[in-house]
Parts: C-alpha cells; sequence; structure tokens
C-alpha cells in the first residue's frame, strides 16, 4: 500500500474532478442529484486548517459528523469519490467515513506528520506506542488466524509482501505499517501479526477480490 506512486495516476486523473459534478446532475435539469463518480484520487492529505483537523462523516447524502477527525497534513487513502445534491465533492476513506473534498489536497504531501488521529480508531494512538507495536508485532505469531489464500493466492500475497516490506511485520513508512504496508486506521490500534494478516485479506478480497487480482494490479500500478 506504499503511495509513492500514487502521485503520478492522481495528477493523471485530475481532469475526472472537472467532469464528475456534470456526471452527477441530470441532464438538462437544474436539480443535482447526490452520485458516486469515477474516483479522481488515490490518496489525499488533509489541508492545514484552524482547528488543526476535519470532521468525519457516515455518508455523502445525508451526512452526520462520527465524532471521529482527521489531523492536518495526513494523508489517506481514497476508496470512492462522489458529490451530493448541493455539489460538493466528498471523499470515501474506506468504511462509509466520508470527508469533504475542499478540506483536503490530492497527492500524498512527503511532509506529512507520521503521527495520525485514525477515522475507525476511537483512540489515537500515540507515536511511540505504534512503533514499540509495530517493533514487536515481527515477534508476534500469526497461529492465532488461518489465512484461506492457498496454491497462487498464497503465492501473490507472498509477493506483495516481499515487493511492500520485505515480508517484515515491523516495517513501517509513514502511516504504512508492516508486512503488506497498511494504513495505520485500517489495523485500528492493533498491529500483531495475526491482525496484520487479517486485514490484509479483507482490504484485498473487498478491493480486488484476490490476490492474484491485487497482484496484477501492483505490477500496473506499482502499489495496490
Amino acid at each position: 500500500m506504499k503511495i509513492k506512486s500514487i502521485l503520478v495516476k492522481s495528477i493523471a486523473v485530475a481532469a475526472m474532478s472537472v467532469t464528475g459534478l456534470v456526471v452527477a446532475n441530470n441532464a438538462g435539469s437544474n436539480t443535482a442529484q447526490a452520485a458516486i463518480v469515477q474516483n479522481d484520487a488515490s490518496v489525499v492529505t488533509v489541508n492545514y486548517v484552524s482547528n488543526n483537523s476535519i470532521n468525519v462523516y457516515n455518508n455523502y447524502e445525508t451526512p452526520v459528523a462520527t465524532g471521529q477527525t482527521l489531523a492536518s497534513d495526513t494523508s489517506w487513502k481514497v476508496i470512492k469519490t462522489a458529490y451530493d445534491s448541493k455539489g460538493h465533492k466528498w471523499y470515501d476513506l474506506g468504511k462509509n467515513q466520508w470527508v469533504r473534498a475542499k478540506y483536503v489536497t490530492i497527492g500524498y504531501h512527503a511532509a506529512a506528520t507520521q503521527t495520525q488521529t485514525t477515522a475507525q480508531a476511537s483512540t489515537q494512538a500515540p507515536a511511540q506506542s505504534q512503533t514499540q507495536n509495530t517493533q514487536t508485532a515481527s515477534n508476534t505469531s500469526a497461529s492465532s488466524y488461518t489465512s484461506n489464500a492457498s496454491g497462487s493466492e498464497a503465492s501473490a500475497k507472498a509477493w506483495i509482501a516481499s515487493r511492500e516490506s520485505g515480508g517484515s511485520y515491523s516495517a513501517s513508512n509513514g502511516q504504512y505499517v508492516g508486512k503488506y504496508q497498511l494504513s495505520a486506521s485500517y489495523l485500528n490500534g492493533d498491529y500483531s501479526a495475526a491482525n496484520q494478516e487479517r486485514v490484509a485479506d479483507q482490504y484485498v478480497q473487498s478491493r480486488y477480490g484476490s490476490w492474484t487480482a491485487a497482484k496484477s494490479f501492483w505490477q500496473a500500478n506499482g502499489w495496490y
């Protein structure tokens, strides 16, 4: 899940944001309709705002704040792009956790802080605790979780792990953690080997359908 090559893709599709609103409107009508459109970003970074964080909402059509916030200068992977009925643009950061596009910038900022408030955790883990967790994760057995990946699936999974981290559960790159370089927000504060394996399987199944499909995407884009 490293995002060093995502910025190139973001630039290539940035023009889609201009046409997205047209897709979201009825032809020949002045009334806009809420709609999910073609994704125009792979990663976004939270802008600096006065209160140093932005709210996360449960959906883009009738948004209600979840109580979670994202800190300024943190970067997040984007799952969906949508417009609400007022023409406001939104990004889904996964599991229906939406933020207003006006508060983020497309792409990853190298200056982004490594410590962030997660959208999926009820509390924020201090950076030191995250480092300690990732260091001890390599000593944690994955035996408490058994992956269903076998044959070509297991091979593709191992291939991605090798490219992402060299197969190390303790690898860390900014907000990306562990063997599969999963976003810390996805791991929800649990950096154990078992949870890394579990979440990696869930992430790949939901986004690509299989590890072989994820590998093909990685080979084409340099990330997954």
